[in-house]
């Protein structure tokens, strides 16, 4: 199969590309440079460097021509803020590109395109007492994303959109989402407060095998909620203190209006400052102090995924991301719109 991927030589999309070349398919990316410094991307892989944002239909059908597989593996996520109304950043990177892409890739012969999304989608159907859309403009625009990239999908045009949730695993050169997280516990000196609840997640290798699976298994439009390994949020941060440094470090459950409570200082914090964040903290509260678990059935397994060493891409990532904060790794690529 000759595959043509948005954000090839990044954490996810690089990790496809692995699967794919070793297979024998042919690969292809479009991505903005530099490459992470010490990134193993695979040679095998042809890197065009590049902004799709500001490429014409037809220059970007050149790069899709002759090709069965188109991955979209780029966007921006939440930790995107920018001025009210944010929803209409995350529009501009997310689901304007992916209807405009697919329309692109479908007349140009593609057969099969997978669109990497978040698993928050998923949450908002099976829980819409937790108003996730309603409050979070983060949330609503993948829904959009989502539903816009199914309506694509017809007789001969298969699309598969991932919804992804926490994903552990690093790609060195490359800065990780977890030093935000790191910088929280840091920041809470003598102990760790967190509420209850946890949430699912998968490795980055994990991805990577989604991804590739709705390639080979995907028929028509579908949504796989991803989730591999179910993590109460007590063991996670467990995790994070061992890797840390700081093993004995205490843990203290804090209740559901406390948590809200800080969400709240957050939103005053980001009006003040004149910017939105995508996701309302104390808001999402509701999914923060919920077990927002996934069973690997519902997407994981009918793709293929197979089971990984979740509490070594942990390490990784917070080792990592700690040399990062220490400023012991220096000119670290970070996430920017592709």
């Amino acid at each position: 199969m000759k595959v043509f991927i948005i954000g090839g030589t990044g954490l996810l999309g690089s990790a496809a590309a692995d699967i794919l070349i070793a297979r024998g398919d042919e690969v292809s990316t479009l991505a903005l440079p530099p490459l992470p410094p010490g990134a193993p991307i695979n040679p095998k892989m042809k890197v065009h460097f590049g902004n799709y944002m500001e490429l014409s239909d037809e220059e970007l059908a050149k790069y899709m021509e002759g090709c069965e597989g188109f991955i979209f593996a780029a966007g921006v996520d939440d930790r995107v803020t920018g001025p009210h109304p944010v929803y209409d950043l995350y529009e501009k990177y997310n689901t304007e590109p992916t209807q405009r892409l697919l329309k692109i890739a479908k007349q140009s012969g593609v057969k099969h395109a997978v669109i990497l999304g978040s698993y928050f989608t998923h949450f908002d159907r099976i829980h819409p007492e937790w108003e996730l859309s309603k409050w979070n403009p983060y949330i609503r625009s993948r829904i959009h994303q989502q539903e816009v990239a199914l309506s694509e999908a017809g007789e001969g045009f298969d699309v598969a959109v991932l919804g992804l949730p926490y994903i552990f695993g690093i790609q060195p050169g490359r800065k990780p989402v977890w030093t935000i997280l790191c910088e929280n516990i840091l920041s809470m000196k003598k102990k760790t407060m967190w509420p209850k609840g946890g949430t699912t997640m998968v490795t980055v290798r994990q991805v990577g095998e989604a991804t590739v699976g709705a390639l080979d298994k995907n028929e028509r439009g579908h949504f796989y909620p991803i989730g591999y390994y179910n993590m109460e949020w007590t063991r996670m941060l467990k995790l994070f203190h061992k890797a840390m440094g700081c093993p004995d470090k205490p843990i203290k459950i804090i209740p559901n209006w406390m948590f809200a409570m800080g969400g709240k200082m957050i939103n005053k914090k980001n009006k003040k400052a004149g910017i939105e964040a995508g996701l309302n903290m104390a808001k999402f509260s509701r999914m923060m102090c919920s077990n927002a678990f996934i069973e690997p059935s519902l997407g994981c397994l009918p793709l293929g995924v197979t089971g990984d060493d979740i509490e070594k891409a942990i390490e990784d990532s917070v080792k990592l991301s700690m040399l990062a904060i220490e400023g012991k790794v220096e000119d670290m690529v970070e996430m920017k719109a592709e």
